[in-house]
């Protein structure tokens, strides 16, 4: 059974920084692409970020240069260093996985195709 499991949310002030884990058990492929997403209140589920197999990266323009997404697979963690909060940034963050050979393309792809989810991370930031 695949699972994801976040953690490292919180609170911090508008400018600072935030790391977020997710680790991973029981995937048995060693070909994904694997993406972070996030969920504010009344809004849709976006991609933030992505990295894949071959160590592809991609960001939405939203957090370029101030996110950072890595992967240490000797744990089976996914990490996503977020720095220069600002509010807009608040959301419930959520890491997910998609089986596939191909891997990510240079932008976090829809929800619908991942396969696999963690159940979030609430980070909040105040101004």
């Amino acid at each position: 059974q695949v699972q994801l499991v976040e953690s490292g949310g919180g609170s911090v002030q508008s400018g600072g920084s935030l790391r977020l884990s997710c680790a991973v058990s029981g995937y048995p492929y060693d070909v994904y692409c694997m993406a972070w997403f996030r969920q504010a209140p009344g809004k849709e589920r976006e991609g933030v970020a992505v990295i894949d197999h071959d160590g592809r990266i991609g960001y939405d323009d939203s957090v370029k240069g101030r996110f950072t997404i890595s992967q240490d697979n000797a744990k089976n963690t996914l990490y996503l260093q977020m720095s220069s909060l600002k509010p807009e940034d608040t959301a419930m963050y959520f890491c997910a996985l998609e089986n596939t050979f191909s891997g990510c393309g240079d932008r976090p792809p829809p929800p619908y195709n991942m396969d696999y989810w963690g159940r979030g991370a609430l980070v909040t930031i105040s101004s």
